[in-house]
């Protein structure tokens, strides 16, 4: 999904993943366009990374395709990867984008962007 001043974010089936998710502790933000989105953590090799990534399980009018999918921050796994390229996070902690070389910014994150 592309967003405003982001760079995108990749949203996998649930399903293909299901074997590392859990739930997390009731954490949920807002999104005014897409709605409520809850967290997970991810379990792997013996390891819990707490909110690792979201998905929406009920998303607004317009968003519906989204439902039954996860995003991931790739700065809180251990690599994401796009057509073989190592996936860069997108600067700060709100923001789940995944940076490719053929990905050009400026993006919301970067110091001096949370006005715009």
């Amino acid at each position: 999904m592309l967003e405003t001043s982001h760079p995108p974010v990749i949203y996998i089936p649930a399903d293909d993943v299901a074997d590392v998710l859990t739930a997390s502790a009731a954490r949920t933000t807002w999104c005014e366009f897409k709605g409520r989105a809850s967290y997970f953590s991810v379990v792997a090799d013996g390891r819990r990374v707490e909110n690792a990534g979201w998905t929406y399980d009920e998303p607004k009018p317009g968003f519906e395709a989204l439902a039954g999918y996860v995003a991931f921050y790739p700065g809180r796994v251990d690599a994401c990867f796009v057509d073989g390229e190592r996936v860069r996070p997108q600067p700060g902690d709100f923001y789940g984008g995944w940076i490719t070389s053929k990905v050009v910014g400026p993006f919301k994150g970067d110091p001096g962007t949370t006005g715009w």
